[in-house]
């Protein structure tokens, strides 16, 4: 059996051109009038060399040279079809343009954009390179029978076996946690027993990839005894690049975050200010470097400065690296395999996901011990094999898998088995994933970026009347994260700048970033070193990543070489000068440039050259004040990416002519832009993120503009004050009924709860409304609903979130829909209150004011109340006393920083987390949220005046994590809770006031 190779990516790509060909566009315009033939030719080619591509792509993965290298072969073509067939779709969208005035707009300066635009002289250039690519295909065609390539059915898309929800993914690190407790434990005690050492204690971790390290570096990171024990922890992940500048940098901005001062006029002497004297961790995360060894010294001897008992954790698959980071053959901790009980616990979660457990096969279920020895103990191993087997439903079918000779083997470590995963993915899958390989490793990617990275590039292909390719794009990242191509996947909520920003990012593992190199090869790179020269400059790269200072001068260089085929080109470092050469990005898809503060004018675009542009970010460009007039001939263009672009004044009058574009981003540029008449007509699903506009009358006059388009998904307002107050805006609001996202802030003129405007708003999902001062929440007395036609407001809402609303007293008519509510920054606010209660001062407890205020949230149902209320998160109410009449359904409780509550109450059968956060003057939870019989999940933190627990019988049964710190108040854990302790997955209890029993001590030193 050959080694399994990852194949090439060439059948979607194919399959893009095929479809491109058949686009409506060419016909309706007409733009291949007098190419039909070629046209027709075309279209019957490219099926016929489809055909045959998955067998052609697992010969080359078998190594076939030839057929390797016909296939490298229709991939070029591909490309160069892909140029032309996207320059007669820009033909087309440039006469639908130009039939909707478009051309009288751009008045004398069309004849500069379209010099060439005669029809005449447009068929025979086009003629011209059509015919080029059909001589082309021939010759593939004829090769392709030579070979005897056969039809060979891919890999099917696993529609029943896409995941819904992101937060259903799998994740093995915790059972992988679970099984490294005593490798934790030794790391630890080593590093806190070397805590009189002068010298620097260097700790390697060693072992195969996917074998858990990092899982296990993390583990002894995070742990609460390393947390106290060290006043510093730092962690930076090294990879193939041990450059010591680049590694101080990044150590300093780390030991930063944690507010240290690092002063110095280098890299090196600032590290060696932020670390001196204190003692400090340093996690260096996946290390190669065992050849250059003066390169560790030299970084070693400024890291010596730190406190007694500093140490530096290393993890790395090479025991040569140990051995030379160390200074001596032995120490280094070896990581062994996974236990094999644990390895099977991974492969059932994972190959049996889609089914509960009492409708497993059993057949399949016996064969998983089989499956398990193949892993070589390695939990990635694991994830894959199994990811490779949820589409396998046969016998027969899972002992094809396990008939490879090569899944894991001592040489090769278990990077057949990933590869085997990779090949196992439909064809557009494959092709999504090894894009991902233009990031260096352990980079963060954004997750939405990725995603309309993957449109721009025309990965994502969706037929008519289908879903919209966003969605189908998230559904792709879902199963390409629950097979563990993607990891680390977190949300970054709330950033508090100029407007909320939230966000869900992820990291590929090493050995997968492997994968997607090989299957790649030249098409990806990422430069990350301010070494590289425009000699090393990768010419052949279609997407590139630049994390250079001045991107600019490495460009330009290698630009005079020739025109590049980059279709990608990521700049993460500023551009301070002009890009001399953009014009010759003709196949640029995607461009993300960052202007610096010398960077005034976006002259460097040249749209005349960028026809084929879909993705353009200009994101923290701060000094750009305008942006091209001639940028609104981008017809391609799907994403404008402004955010950050603080003294933009305005944007160019014709991008309603856009009809491609979808996603505007505008957040922390607003404040400055003065018109918005060049968005009432962007095209179908645009979302257009935070387009702030001091005076709202031009949008509420241009209702008639809003009815002729397609509505917005998703609409963040800021000072929309007409929008709220003029009697004229109302009927505008109906035009927005498939709005699913609204944020609202700053918006004085609020006073009155909007159910006039509510009403139009029938499929909004999430609200947001922030630092509105005037809001009181009461309904106006005018107003002309009826009572069922309030009860009829927002009835798809699903999550609200109330920040920062001093005078809010009420939210009425809450819909039944509502599953998730966030109360944050109420300072004054004495009470909440759920449901109607007539007598509000007798809720009042002892103590409290009855000139308090208070907050009533009213459902439009009584019975049950907010019956599909999940998760409840109450921040930063530092005069909240009261929560009461709790609805039945909530399954997680978050309260932070309330620091006068005394008194919750509900009866809270369903609740699953209880989170409670510096409360400081709450006594007890004994009696007031009921028996608690569904709890998993108990955190208390710093509620110093806490004293009792809920001790019910049924009340702990289904606990499975403990944190309870800094409690001094709790003398003693109750009995049903005590009965448990042995059973819990996970648990930190702080033992150290005096007072705790004994046999509380007991059973802890039990559990260690």
């Amino acid at each position: 059996m050959a080694e399994v190779l990852a194949t090439m990516v060439v059948g979607p790509l194919v399959s893009m051109v095929k479809e491109k060909a058949s686009s409506y566009l060419l016909e309706q315009y007409q733009v291949m009038e007098g190419l039909e033939k070629q046209h027709k030719l075309l279209k019957r080619k490219l099926p016929a060399i489809l055909d045959v591509i998955t067998d052609a792509e697992e010969q080359a993965a078998a190594k076939r040279e030839g057929a390797k290298a016909w296939l490298e072969e229709v991939r070029q073509v591909a490309y160069q079809a892909n140029d032309v067939l996207d320059e007669f779709k820009y033909e087309a969208l440039r006469r639908k343009a130009r039939e909707e005035g478009h051309y009288k707009e751009l008045g004398m300066d069309v004849i500069k954009l379209f010099p060439s635009h005669n029809r005449f002289v447009f068929r025979i250039k086009m003629g011209n390179k059509l015919r080029m690519i059909l001589e082309e295909l021939d010759v593939l065609i004829a090769e392709m029978n030579c070979f005897g390539f056969k039809f060979r059915q891919g890999p099917p898309v696993p529609v029943n076996h896409l995941r819904e929800n992101s937060s259903k993914i799998i994740d093995p690190v915790d059972i992988a946690g679970r099984s490294r407790a005593g490798d934790k434990k030794k790391i630890i005690k080593s590093l806190l027993d070397k805590a009189s050492n002068v010298n620097l204690t260097v700790f390697p971790v060693v072992g195969m990839g996917g074998m858990g390290k990092t899982t296990l570096a993390q583990l002894v990171y995070n742990d609460p005894d390393i947390q106290k024990h060290f006043q510093l922890r730092l962690w930076v992940c090294v990879s193939d690049n041990f450059d010591v500048d680049s590694l101080a940098e990044r150590i300093v901005e780390e030991a930063k975050k944690n507010g240290c001062q690092a002063n110095g006029s280098s890299a090196l002497d600032k590290l060696q200010n932020a670390v001196s004297g204190k003692r400090y961790l340093l996690v260096l995360d996946d290390v190669w470097n065992r050849d250059e060894a003066h390169k560790w010294e030299k970084l070693k001897s400024y890291l010596q400065h730190g406190g007694s008992g500093s140490s530096v954790l290393i993890t790395t698959r090479d025991q040569a690296v140990a051995q030379l980071m160390m200074g001596t053959a032995t120490g280094a901790y070896e990581l062994g395999r996974l236990g094999e009980n644990f390895i099977e616990e991974i492969i059932r979660s994972r190959a049996f996901s889609s089914k509960q457990e009492k409708d497993w096969p059993r057949e399949l279920v016996n064969m998983v011990g089989d499956v398990a020895k193949r892993c070589a103990g390695s939990p990635l191993a694991a994830t894959a094999l199994g990811s490779v087997l949820s589409t396998k439903t046969t016998a027969r079918e899972w002992k094809d898998v396990l008939r490879r000779k090569k899944i894991c083997d001592d040489r090769n470590g278990i990077l057949p088995v990933l590869k085997l995963s990779y090949n196992c993915l439909p064809s557009h899958m494959r092709q999504c994933f090894a894009f991902c390989a233009m990031f260096p490793k352990d980079y963060e990617i954004d997750v939405e970026m990725l995603i309309q990275l993957w449109m721009a590039n025309g990965f994502i292909s969706v037929l008519q009347g289908e879903e919209h390719p966003e969605i189908s794009g998230k559904n792709i990242f879902i199963e390409l994260a629950s097979r563990s191509f993607f990891q680390d996947v977190k949300g970054i909520p709330f950033e508090f700048t100029d407007i909320e920003v939230s966000r869900v990012t992820c990291k590929i593992h090493d050995l997968m970033h492997d994968v997607a190199l090989d299957s790649m090869g030249k098409e990806c790179a990422a430069i990350a070193t301010e070494q590289s020269k425009s000699g090393d400059f990768p010419h052949s790269a279609r997407h590139l990543l630049l994390s250079v200072y001045k991107p600019e001068t490495l460009l330009n260089a290698s630009q005079e070489k020739g025109s590049p085929v980059i279709q990608t080109l990521i700049c993460e470092k500023d551009v301070d000068n002009d890009l001399q050469h953009l014009s010759k990005y003709r196949s640029a898809r995607a461009l993300k440039i960052t202007g610096g503060l010398e960077l005034k004018q976006t002259s460097f675009l040249k749209p005349v050259w960028l026809h084929h542009l879909r993705y353009l970010d200009l994101s923290g460009s701060y000094a750009i004040k305008s942006l091209p007039e001639d940028i609104s001939i981008l017809y391609h263009l799907q994403t404008l990416n402004l955010s950050g672009c603080r003294y933009l004044e305005r944007l160019p009058k014709g991008m309603k002519y856009m009809t491609a574009l979808r996603h505007l981003y505008t957040h922390g540029s607003s404040r400055y832009i003065t018109s918005l008449s060049s968005l009432e007509l962007l095209a179908d699903d645009t979302e257009t993120e935070s387009v702030a506009e001091q005076n709202s009358s031009e949008l509420v006059h241009g209702r008639e503009k809003w009815e002729h388009r397609s509505p917005l998904a998703r609409m963040h307002l800021r000072g929309y004050n007409l929008l709220f107050s003029h009697s004229s805006a109302l009927p505008l609001w109906t035009c927005f009924a498939q709005l699913e996202h609204l944020t609202i802030w700053w918006c004085d003129s609020l006073v009155y709860w909007p159910e006039n405007v509510f009403q139009a708003l029938v499929s909004l999902r999430n609200l947001r409304i922030w630092r509105c001062s005037k809001l009181t929440g009461r309904t106006q007395e005018t107003s002309e609903q009826s009572a069922p036609e309030r009860s009829g407001l927002l009835p798809c809402l699903e999550s609200l979130s109330l920040d920062d609303c001093p005078s809010l007293v009420e939210v009425p008519n809450l819909p039944a829909s509502l599953k998730t509510l966030h109360i944050y920054n109420f300072h004054m606010l004495g009470s909440i209150i759920f449901g109607q209660q007539e007598d509000t001062s007798s809720s009042l407890i002892p103590g409290s004011s009855s000139t308090e205020a208070v907050l009533k949230l009213s459902s439009s149902t009584s019975h049950p109340f907010l019956p599909c209320l999940e998760s409840l998160d109450i921040m930063l109410c530092r005069g909240l006393s009261e929560v009461a009449n709790l609805p039945p359904s909530i399954k997680t409780l978050e309260i932070w920083e309330c620091d006068n509550l005394r008194s919750l109450s509900g009866q809270l059968d369903a609740l699953q987390t209880l989170n409670i956060n510096r409360c400081s003057n709450l006594k007890s939870l004994e009696s007031c949220l009921g028996r608690l019989p569904s709890l998993e999940n108990l955190s208390l933190y710093m509620c110093r005046s806490l004293q009792s627990l809920p001790n019910g019988p049924q009340t702990y049964s289904y606990l499975r994590a403990l944190w309870i710190q800094s409690c001094p108040g709790i003398k003693l854990l109750p009995s049903s809770l005590q009965q448990r302790l042995d059973h819990l997955e996970e648990k930190t209890l702080d033992a150290r006031y005096e007072g705790w029993e004994y046999s509380i001590r007991r059973r802890l030193a039990c559990l260690k």
